[in-house]
C-alpha cells in the first residue's frame, strides 16, 4: 500500500474577503507541481462563501462537478435552466459540464456563511451533452456504514447520482473506537480521503480535521477513530 498525506495547513490558502478557499490541488493561483490531481481527481476545494456572495455566470466544460454544501444554502443557475435552484446540506449536486455550460454559484443566505466542498473528477467521455443532477441523502444512512454518493453512469447502482467516469464517491460518520475497512473497486483504482471533522489515524498516520490521505496499490485499508469523526471518499481511476 502507497500512501499520500495532504494535511490541512498544507493546501493553498486564498483570503479574497468574500471568499475563503483552500485547495488540496493546484488551482487558481496555488501550484504546487506534487499535488497536480490525484488520477482523475483534478480539484478539491473547501471553501466558505459569505452571505449573498458568489460566483457569477461563468464557463466550463469536460469536467465533472460535485458539490456538497456543509453548512448554509447554495443557489446554483445554469444556461439549462432560468431557476435558481437551492442546495442545502444533506444534499449532493452533479453537473456534467461536457460540451460546455455557464453557471453561477452564490451564498443564498443573506445573513449565515456558506461552507462546502467542490470536486471535480476529469472525465471518461468528453463532449457529452451537459447534464445536471441533485439528490438528497440521509444522514441516519452513513451511521457507522459507508453511504455512497456518486457512481459511474455506465454502472447500475440505485440511489446514487451519476457522473461520466469509473468513480465512486461516498461518506461515512463514525463513532469514536468504531472499526471501518474501505475496499477498492480494483487495483487500478486510488481513494482520496477527506477528514471531514474528527481524529483518526489511517495506515500508522494520524489525521485531524480537515487533512486528507490518498492510498493506492492496495485492495483495502483500515481506519482507527481515535473519537468521532467523519470521511469523505472520492475513489477514481488513477491511469
Amino acid at each position: 500500500m502507497k500512501i499520500v498525506i495532504h494535511k490541512a495547513e498544507d493546501r493553498g490558502y486564498a483570503n479574497h474577503g468574500w471568499l475563503q478557499a483552500n485547495h488540496s490541488f493546484s488551482f487558481a493561483n496555488f501550484y504546487d507541481k506534487d499535488k497536480i490531481q490525484f488520477g482523475a481527481l483534478r480539484v478539491f476545494n473547501d471553501d466558505v462563501i459569505a452571505p449573498k456572495m458568489g460566483f457569477g455566470t461563468h464557463p466550463h466544460d469536460n469536467m465533472e462537478i460535485i458539490t456538497i454544501p456543509l453548512k448554509g444554502v447554495l443557489k446554483h443557475r445554469d444556461n439549462m435552466g432560468d431557476e435558481w435552484i437551492p442546495v442545502v446540506p444533506g444534499e449532493v449536486q452533479i453537473m456534467s459540464a461536457g460540451t460546455g455550460v455557464q453557471h453561477s454559484e452564490i451564498n443564498g443566505s443573506s445573513d449565515e456563511h456558506l461552507s462546502l466542498f467542490q470536486i471535480w473528477i476529469v472525465p471518461n467521455k468528453r463532449n457529452v451533452e451537459p447534464r445536471y443532477g441533485q439528490k438528497t441523502f440521509d444522514a441516519s444512512e452513513r451511521k457507522n456504514k459507508l453511504q455512497t454518493l456518486v457512481t459511474s453512469i455506465d454502472e447500475s447502482h440505485e440511489g446514487s447520482l451519476k457522473i461520466h467516469q469509473d468513480a465512486k464517491i461516498s461518506r461515512i460518520d463514525l463513532d469514536k473506537g468504531e472499526p471501518f475497512e474501505y475496499k477498492l473497486m480494483s487495483e487500478n483504482h486510488g481513494v482520496y480521503v477527506m477528514t471531514i471533522y474528527g481524529n483518526n489515524t489511517i495506515n500508522g498516520n494520524t489525521l485531524k480535521t480537515r487533512d486528507a490521505v490518498g492510498v493506492y496499490e492496495t485492495n483495502s485499508f483500515s481506519i482507527t477513530t481515535n473519537e468521532d469523526a467523519g470521511f469523505l471518499f472520492v475513489e477514481v481511476p488513477l491511469n
